[in-house]
C-alpha cells in the first residue's frame, strides 16, 4: 500500500480524456498555493487530449498508456501502478476519465483515488452514463433536481463513498446543454474544494462513511 505524505505537499496524479476544465479549476488553486499539492502527471488513454496541452504548458509530465497495448488486464494494471509509484503518487484524481480503475490500482490506493460526477448519486450513474449523456437523461427523466457528486472510486463505476455533492435546479428552459453549463460552474468550484480537503487530511472513511474533520 502506499503510504500518503504528512505534512509537505501531496503528489496528485490526473487521469483525464478530453478538455480537462476540472483538471484547469484544481490546477488553479494548486498554482495559487490554495491547494497543498503539486500535480506529479497527468495519464490519458487518449493519444492527444486538450488536457494534455493543459499539462504541458505547465511543464507537467503527460503519459498516453492504453489498455490495448498490454497482452492482459494485469499488465495494465502493473504498469500504471509502476508508473504512480515511481511518480510517488498519493492521490488519483480523475477528472473526466472514462474507463473503470483497474482493481488492483484501485487496491492499492483505498480511498486516494476520486471521481466527480455531473448528477446527484446514485441517479444517473454507472456505466454509459457520462458527459451529456448525463444531462440529457436528467432532462428525460422529468425531475426538477440535479447536480454534481465527488465520490470516491471504487471497482466499480459510480459505487464508492460519497464525499460530497451540491444540488442543481432543472429549470422548465433547459437544453441538455443550457443544464450542462450550470452544472459545470458547480463542478468547477466543489472539485478543487474537495481536493483541497482530501490533500490537507480532512476527509477520512469509516465503514464506508465519509467523515470531514475540521
Amino acid at each position: 500500500m502506499f503510504i500518503c505524505n504528512v505534512g509537505i505537499l501531496k503528489n496528485i496524479s490526473v487521469f483525464a480524456s478530453g478538455r480537462g476544465s476540472n483538471f484547469s479549476a484544481i490546477l488553479d488553486k494548486i498554482q495559487k498555493g490554495e491547494i497543498p499539492a503539486r500535480v506529479a502527471c497527468v495519464i490519458s488513454e487518449n493519444e492527444h487530449p486538450p488536457v494534455f496541452d493543459i499539462a504541458a504548458a505547465a511543464g507537467i509530465p503527460t503519459y498516453c498508456i492504453h489498455r490495448k497495448q498490454f497482452a492482459a488486464p494485469e499488465d495494465y494494471a502493473g504498469f500504471l501502478l509502476r508508473l504512480l509509484q515511481k511518480e510517488a503518487v498519493d492521490l488519483i484524481v480523475l477528472a473526466g476519465f472514462l474507463k473503470l480503475i483497474p482493481t488492483p490500482v484501485v487496491r492499492q490506493f483505498p480511498h486516494a483515488i476520486v471521481n466527480i460526477h455531473p448528477a446527484l448519486l446514485p441517479n444517473f450513474g454507472g456505466q454509459g452514463f457520462f458527459g451529456m449523456k448525463v444531462h440529457e437523461a436528467v432532462i428525460a427523466s422529468g425531475i426538477k433536481v440535479t447536480g454534481v457528486t465527488i465520490h470516491f472510486v471504487d471497482e466499480h463505476y459510480d459505487t464508492g463513498a460519497i464525499i460530497c455533492q451540491e444540488k442543481v435546479d432543472v429549470l422548465a428552459s433547459d437544453t441538455p446543454e443550457s443544464l450542462a453549463h450550470r452544472v459545470l460552474q458547480v463542478e468547477h468550484r466543489l472539485y478543487p474544494a474537495a481536493v483541497k480537503a482530501l490533500c490537507e487530511d480532512k476527509i477520512k472513511v469509516i465503514d464506508r462513511k465519509v467523515v470531514w474533520n475540521q
